[in-house]
């Protein structure tokens, strides 16, 4: 079953069960949501102490049960983590599908990082995600997901692509590459430890400089081409599976967004942000660790180009809003100003480390972003926040709301982002892919592992710096 599907018949389904639930979290003791220890997939006492340290120290009982659900659930869930051949090795599913995202399973283990000095398993966990992201990019560096058996063929097998055993799907998406080079580089700066950024993993990088210039397309379409048969416009790609046409100026294609969906234009403009990020932090790691300055100034050079052509395409004047970045263009002059709840978008610069929280430009983009003037941006009777078109119109992203937490600096703002996942999480003490704006129980994905981790770092990272707020 796809992302799709499964939330069609789990959304409804589940609605009714939880309004008896949300009852129960209204009571002085909430009640035990969490994985019971026994059938938890991997224990770090540096996780527990965390959730010991917050929950202890802050006033607001509610973001402290909600935290020692969330925060862990990675780990409680999802994870594989074993030794082969005498390295770690850790598979990671999403939460409700059996397959292994190269974006979800960084993102599902970043907040981690952090803790790792104080837990050495949980560092080898984290080179285990590493090791095994190497192996996929080798496998197939336009897939996106990917199964713990290599072997195995997936649903997907009549998409008309190059698929192989053990892909999961075959959607090529920028940052289906950048991810596990963020993990990669973050993992090595957090430890001192470059054993995992080993000669596969140099693989790896070859393969994501060759891709990116792939896709750049100045002489050709590339390798890349996919289709499927399907009702669902953003399950398949136009332009007889090459995407719609754009100018090349030296971005990269990109022909889908870390939805999963379709792009309209093929320039996906936070996602080129982050590959000029990542590519950076792939020469760093290049020339410190292995010497090879050659490759390093490769790497430099395409983030450059990048560089360069986002400032000169992905600026574009707004109707209302002057100069804003879109989320979307083709260079010939059109573009498409919305954002996405899924991570890398327009919100999310600053926290990929892509631009300043105070760059003007993003900054106008922010307001654009969070306003009416974002078609995507929802306000309804139970809360307001950042949308999408994955799930629809009507239905607020809590990764939206958790990114704006994130990337803000106002108090009030990060308080109302704060306040509203508490009041959504519709009893169950978790967080969901999207809920209606209406109506909290309507919501999609009971079980979305990225999303619970992330709403974690969030309140670590207020607790951290700004506790108050979480009291």
């Amino acid at each position: 079953m796809n992302r799709r599907e499964f939330i069609r018949s789990t959304s409804i389904a589940t609605a009714g069960v939880l309004i008896s639930s949300a009852g129960r979290a209204a009571d002085a003791d909430f009640p035990v949501v969490r994985v019971p220890e026994a059938k938890r997939r991997f224990k770090s006492p540096a996780v527990e102490s965390a959730i010991q340290r917050v929950r202890s120290s802050i006033g607001n009982k509610e973001l402290g049960w909600m935290f020692e659900n969330c925060f862990p659930n990675t780990l409680d869930t999802t994870v594989d983590y074993q030794i082969v051949d005498g390295r770690p090795d850790t598979y990671v599913i999403t939460g409700d599908i059996d397959a292994m995202w190269l974006r979800d399973s960084t993102a599902q283990v970043w907040p981690y990082l952090p803790l790792m000095k104080e837990d050495p398993r949980l560092q080898q966990l984290i080179a285990g995600v590493i090791h095994r992201q190497s192996r996929c990019i080798l496998k197939d560096p336009y897939a996106n997901a990917f199964y713990e058996d290599e072997t195995k063929v997936s649903e997907w097998k009549s998409d008309l692509t190059d698929m192989k055993p053990g892909v999961h799907e075959r959607k090529w998406e920028i940052d289906s590459l950048c991810y596990p080079v963020r993990l990669a580089y973050q993992y090595w700066k957090a430890t001192g430890d470059a054993t995992p950024l080993d000669e596969t993993w140099i693989k790896a990088l070859q393969r994501v400089l060759q891709t990116f210039r792939e896709q750049q397309r100045k002489n050709s379409k590339g390798p890349y081409h996919f289709q499927r048969r399907t009702e669902t416009q953003s399950d398949t790609v136009a332009g007889k599976g090459y995407g719609n046409p754009a100018k090349p100026v030296g971005l990269i294609f990109s022909m889908f967004r870390p939805s999963d969906d379709a792009t309209v234009f093929p320039f996906l403009v936070p996602s080129n942000f982050f590959a000029m990020v990542i590519l950076r932090q792939a020469a760093e790691a290049l020339e410190q660790i292995h010497h090879d300055g050659e490759t390093a100034a490769e790497f430099r050079a395409l983030a450059s180009e990048v560089e360069a052509a986002l400032q000169k395409y992905a600026v574009v004047n707004h109707a209302t809003l002057g100069r804003v970045y879109a989320y979307e263009v083709d260079a010939f002059g059109n573009f498409y100003c919305i954002d996405d709840g899924n991570v890398p978008s327009l919100l999310s610069l600053p926290y990929l480390g892509a631009v300043a929280p105070n760059d003007p430009i993003y900054r106008q983009t922010r307001r654009l972003v969070l306003s009416d003037a974002n078609p995507y941006y929802c306000r309804g009777k139970a809360a307001d926040g950042p949308g999408g078109p994955h799930v629809g119109m009507d239905m607020i992203w809590p990764l939206g709301l958790i990114v704006q937490g994130l990337t803000s600096t106002d108090d009030a703002e990060i308080r109302h982002c704060l306040t509203t996942l508490q009041k959504t999480h519709a009893g169950t003490g978790f967080m969901h892919e999207a809920f209606n704006k209406d109506d909290p129980t309507k919501f999609t994905r009971s079980w979305f592992a990225w999303a619970n981790t992330i709403f974690g770092e969030l309140v670590l990272k207020t607790f951290r710096e700004r506790r108050h707020l979480l009291d």
